[in-house]
């Protein structure tokens, strides 16, 4: 089976994407599944040509293909979800 992608996009010095890191490593360690999704990291400051192809407005931002799966402040219940939609 294929990896799935998920698209992510950051600041550097985002609180929010820092404790979304933190999220999704644990949701890795708990769950093998979740293993199975490569999320591409995008510093939407270093890549702009990139981030301007995505509708978003706030970090940290996941995407899957073109469709927004979450936005704003994470908390581990929102993360577990985009994964679980990741998988699908």
């Amino acid at each position: 089976m294929p990896m799935k992608k998920l698209t992510m996009f950051i600041l550097k010095d985002c609180p929010y994407c820092k404790q979304a890191f933190a999220i999704h490593q644990r949701l890795y360690m708990q769950n093998p599944d979740f293993r199975k999704i490569d999320i591409e990291i995008i510093e939407e400051n270093q890549q702009k040509d990139i981030a301007e192809q995505y509708a978003y407005y706030y970090v940290p931002c996941y995407f899957l293909g073109k469709r927004k799966l979450f936005e704003g402040i994470p908390t581990m219940e929102a993360i577990r979800k985009v994964m679980e939609q990741a998988l699908r």
